[in-house]
């Protein structure tokens, strides 16, 4: 498969940079693939210099959308889209406001990636008042039917088929697993790591970490992270400065992952929230990947994936006895947690490994491309 010659138009305006599926994932697969890309994304907004050393990539910067400031971002995207997106083959956007950004202009072929179940997310927005929240989540349902008919979609998990009427390619959330993973359960200065990576809300169970990690017995220890979003930001922050736990903010994608190697274990005590039931958790399969078990509430994927691998434990929502069980469990007996570890990575090696699924992506694109 070669993409010489194609080109493609990649833009953000909520993502972070560095987001894993975006920049280390799919742009990464375009430019294996012979692709040039334009990588349209609010690198000042998040405090970062625009690259220039990524060959066959052009890095743009647009405005950042966050909260309910938005209005600048969609003028700095709509912008860039009728500037540059004529001179590209495809054009990929990551935010369902872009497509806010699209009407009237002349436009190569658009494709929406669908990361999530955009309206069932808007229902726990803490930035939109909680009497908008429903009609909000009524008009991003008729806004995913018009853009049916107008754009392309990815989807980022086959579960969400089930909201359109077409049947669109899938490009899962799956991760790069290595080979030879570090084993589980290796002290780093006589502490047991716990790792949490990811975004941090109230919903995806902050309050639970910040009490299981006052409770774990004496040589483990809680690590975060991540950005905290509401209220999760300032409990975090207490927590830190309580010395309970370390929480150490974003981290590039590259950072992030090799935090887990020799953790312990990691966790995901998401709460039983819409908009979560239907996707899978990166975080989980990031784990496993990485030969570390996880430690998940009962939501239906990550379930199935933890019991399908053997690779973890399965505890009740908002629980956290349960959690510090586990866990005071194979801090005795690291062996434990280093068994499951390697039963993960294997089945995570063999069923999500994005090395083995990168190919459809592009080829996805290509066929967009050529229609």
């Amino acid at each position: 498969m070669s993409g010489r010659g194609r080109s493609a138009l990649v833009l953000t305006v909520v993502h972070h940079p560095d987001d894993s599926r975006i920049r280390h994932r799919q742009i990464a697969a375009l430019l294996d693939a012979g692709w040039r890309v334009t990588y349209a994304a609010p690198w000042r907004g998040y405090g970062l210099e625009r690259p220039t050393d990524v060959a066959g990539m052009k890095a743009v910067d647009v405005p950042r959308a966050s909260g309910r400031r938005r209005s600048a971002a969609l003028r700095g995207a709509r912008r860039v889209l009728r500037s540059l997106a004529p001179a590209h083959d495809v054009v990929l956007l990551h935010d369902p406001e872009l497509l806010l950004a699209t009407p009237g202009l002349d436009l190569p072929a658009v494709v929406w990636d669908v990361h999530e179940d955009t309206a069932a997310a808007v229902e726990v927005r803490p930035w939109i008042p909680g009497p908008l929240r429903r009609p909000a989540a009524v008009a991003v349902r008729g806004l995913e039917r018009i853009a049916e008919r107008r754009v392309q979609l990815l989807l980022a998990d086959h579960h969400y088929a089930q909201r359109f009427r077409r049947t669109h390619p899938v490009v899962p959330n799956v991760v790069s697993v290595p080979t030879s993973p570090h084993a589980a359960a290796q002290p780093q200065d006589g502490i047991m790591r716990v790792i949490y990576l990811g975004s941090i809300t109230l919903e995806r169970g902050a309050a639970e970490m910040v009490e299981v990690a006052r409770r774990l017995p004496p040589g483990a220890r809680v690590e975060v992270i991540g950005p905290a979003h509401g209220a999760a930001e300032q409990l975090l922050r207490r927590a830190t400065d309580d010395g309970v736990l370390d929480w150490l903010g974003f981290l590039p994608a590259d950072r992030a992952v090799r935090r887990l190697d020799g953790a312990l274990a990691g966790l995901c005590l998401l709460h039983d929230e819409a908009n979560f039931r239907p996707s899978m958790a990166t975080k989980v399969v990031e784990y496993l990947g990485r030969g570390i078990p996880a430690v998940v509430t009962p939501l239906p994927l990550q379930q199935d994936l933890v019991q399908r691998s053997g690779a973890g434990v399965v505890v009740p929502f908002r629980a956290t006895t349960e959690v510090v069980d586990v866990l005071a469990g194979w801090v005795a007996d690291p062996d434990q947690a280093r068994v499951l570890g390697r039963r993960g990575h294997g089945y995570v090696a063999e069923h999500h490994d994005w090395e083995r699924l990168k190919g459809d992506f592009v080829a996805a694109l290509e066929e967009i491309a050529d229609r």
